[in-house]
């Protein structure tokens, strides 16, 4: 999803990201190599693990986790992006469960997973009892991972003009001018009872084109998501002119990745047995 902070109404809908699903396969990047060469390196992640990604959209973390050798399901409440996440495993040969749930209410088994993360999505859930599920179906030394990939809109930056335009389009919009430095998620993992709680944040550059950067912007959940086609059309048109006048082809946009993960302590756990992720 997007890097803005948490909603206040966890019931809004009138955001619906099911209507940018093709924009998020052709244009969303999802996390880098690097970042999962990061997860692994401090053992966050390991083949054989069992991974529950909660709000997975397109499947960036659910492909990146199968791809590294882990038992993989992911869930979304937007079937539209989920169909976009079963193609890309197909197409990558991975076998991963893909299916319509809420973070709060997964259905899932208790102690059924080593891991449960959430990309780019924690503040459109009910922080907790997002976590209180998370705990539930995690086996005991199991991790909940919290992540962000955000786009750093800075004065003058492609991403800061982007947001002006938005706020010019959607004065309503409350979520610009985020840096993807999430505490409050840090605070959740501690409130929740989560041990060892570490995080790390670091930033890299995403090039894109023109087109490209449109795609991204419309899949914001200020633009996309929130707008009728009527004004998104209107929005894209202006921000290809602004583009066109102020920027290079090639942009160069950073970005910064922001996770926290805490551990569930063995006196959470109330029993159940562990089962596969990928059943049918």
């Amino acid at each position: 999803m997007d890097h803005e902070p948490e909603p206040i109404d966890h019931e809004d809908r009138s955001i619906d990201f099911g209507r940018t699903a093709s924009d998020y396969e052709q244009h969303r990047p999802g996390f880098p190599d690097g970042f999962f060469d990061r997860l692994e390196s401090l053992r966050w992640i390991t083949p054989g693990l069992r991974a529950l990604d909660l709000g997975t959209g397109t499947g960036t973390l659910a492909l990146g986790f199968a791809a590294r050798g882990m038992a993989t399901a992911g869930l979304d409440i937007a079937d539209e992006l989920l169909e976009v996440a079963r193609q890309s495993a197909k197409n990558s040969g991975l076998d991963i469960r893909f299916f319509v749930g809420k973070a709060e209410e997964t259905g899932e088994p208790d102690a059924a997973f080593n891991l449960v993360s959430a990309g780019q999505c924690w503040w459109w859930f009910d922080s907790d009892r997002a976590a209180a599920e998370a705990s539930r179906i995690l086996l005991p030394g199991g991790h909940l991972l919290i992540c962000n990939f955000s786009y750093l809109p800075l004065p003058g930056n492609v991403a800061g003009r982007t947001e002006e335009l938005i706020l010019e389009h959607n004065p309503g919009w409350s979520k610009a001018g985020w840096r993807g430095v999430h505490p409050e998620q840090v605070q959740a993992l501690d409130l929740a009872g989560f041990v060892d709680v570490v995080s790390f944040s670091y930033t890299v550059d995403v090039l894109f084109t023109h087109e490209a950067w449109r795609g991204r912007i419309r899949t914001c959940n200020g633009v996309g998501a929130a707008l009728t086609t009527e004004q998104v059309q209107r929005f894209d048109a202006d921000l290809a002119d602004m583009l066109a006048s102020e920027f290079p082809e090639t942009l160069t946009v950073p970005h910064r990745i922001f996770a926290t993960s805490g551990m569930k302590r063995a006196s959470h756990f109330q029993g159940g047995q562990a089962t596969s992720p990928t059943r049918s």
